[in-house]
């Protein structure tokens, strides 16, 4: 394995061959998110791709841009086609010298690793993408580096290649930051559920694993909703298991309710939680998201909406300027006012996870207890939005990656 101790301050790019280099999962995603015709880019790479059938680096960067447009299956298969030719592919940020972060990630789309290429923007890093699967066998003539990351985030594809990680990752020589594939494993929604049980300043609701067949006996009568979980009651807010962005939740108030939905959920297994109303003094839902570094919470967004199912992007927050300004004191006051009212939360979080580096979506209940509804290594955290429309933004997401690039500088020298 080759392995730098410390960081070292003469390496040149020289050694990345063309093979390897690529553009990334920030610079690509960026382009589209500000509505940029990366047409030509793909024109370009389609074009290597034709005169080169090996330039995994081109196929790799295409399967990113399909990714991004919608185009999942496809994109899959692309990645599978890129991975099969090279394992390692490097992001250079800058002049590429600050730390060399390697980062041990499996092919998926943007959530199955920690997205650490965003994390990076405005640094000088050089970012490796090592990718393992559930039949690696060794983790063995890596690319040089100062420090790296285990950055394969929960979810029931990757399960096998995290337990496989767990015995690989056993006698790893070399500052390595999230070395815990066991505990991410476990970071499921019932899992984290479990973990933040019997915090006083936390609620997590209470997520069971159900099998689609006992809630259509519950729904066809024949079955209680008490016997799939104890004290479960309507309103619930179900959803199949492994999804993510809302994709198939949905708040139930009735058995009806529940019978309807099943018909359009064919899953064999779905999460089943309580509700909990979480509106603001203003009548609007908020949801925080929240990036935990060496144990310090950092803001990254905070979305309000008039609907329960919170995503920032269709929360209207472009829209309308009081939303945006309540955003604004937030990121501005985090440090002074939510991480304050929420320290002992934070400290209990830190204690119970422990990782170097998660993330969670939280909400703050009107007993200011932190309601989490998720925690998670593979939250997508950006600077992408507009610096005109969201100026106060900037400011937040570079203390935040400044702080991330840090915390890398004093794992690689610890």
């Amino acid at each position: 394995m080759l392995m730098t101790r410390g960081l070292a301050a003469d390496h040149t790019l020289a050694d990345i061959d063309k093979a390897s280099r690529i553009l990334g999962m920030q610079k690509i995603v960026s382009l589209i998110y500000a509505g940029t015709d990366v047409t030509p880019l793909w024109n370009e790479l389609a074009q290597r791709v034709g005169e080169n059938a090996g330039d995994a680096a081109a196929l790799f960067d295409m399967a990113t841009i399909l990714q991004t447009v919608g185009r999942a299956d496809d994109a899959r298969q692309m990645l599978r086609d890129a991975v099969a030719l090279k394992r390692d592919f490097c992001v250079v940020h800058g002049n590429g010298q600050g730390p060399r972060l390697l980062a041990f990630v499996t092919p998926g789309d943007f959530m199955a690793n920690t997205p650490l290429d965003f994390l990076l923007v405005g640094s000088d890093c050089r970012l490796w993408l090592c990718h393992v699967d559930a039949g690696t066998t060794a983790l063995a003539d890596l690319p040089e580096h100062d420090v790296a990351f285990m950055a394969i985030g929960e979810s029931t594809e990757n399960a096998p290649v995290l337990a496989r990680m767990r015995s690989l990752l056993a006698d790893f020589r070399g500052p390595i930051m999230n070395n815990d594939p066991e505990l991410i494993r476990q970071l499921t929604r019932d899992g984290v559920s479990d973990m933040l049980a019997g915090e006083p300043s936390i609620l997590s609701p209470r997520t069971h694993r159900v099998p689609r067949a006992d809630l259509v006996a519950v729904g066809a009568g024949e079955k209680q909703l008490h016997d799939c979980a104890p004290g479960l009651t309507f309103p619930l807010v179900v959803r199949p298991i492994s999804t993510h962005a809302g994709h198939g939740m949905e708040r139930l108030a009735d058995l009806p309710a529940l019978s309807a939905w099943l018909e359009t959920q064919p899953a064999p297994e779905l999460y089943v939680a309580p509700f909990i109303d979480f509106r603001g003094a203003d009548g609007l839902y908020n949801k925080q998201r929240v990036v935990f570094i060496h144990g310090k919470a950092f803001a990254s967004h905070m979305a309000l909406s008039e609907h329960w199912m919170v995503h920032y992007l269709s929360a209207g927050m472009a829209e309308s300027a009081a939303k945006r300004a309540v955003e604004q004191t937030w990121m501005e006051d985090f440090d002074t006012d939510f991480a304050i009212r929420h320290k002992e939360s934070f400290e209990a979080l830190h204690r119970r996870i422990g990782l170097d580096y998660f993330g969670i979506d939280c909400a703050e209940l009107p007993d200011e207890r932190l309601l989490v509804f998720e925690l998670d290594v593979a939250m997508v955290v950006h600077n992408m939005d507009s610096a005109t429309v969201y100026p106060y933004k900037q400011v937040a997401m570079r203390k935040l990656f400044d702080a991330f690039v840090a915390a890398l500088r004093k794992k690689a020298t610890a």
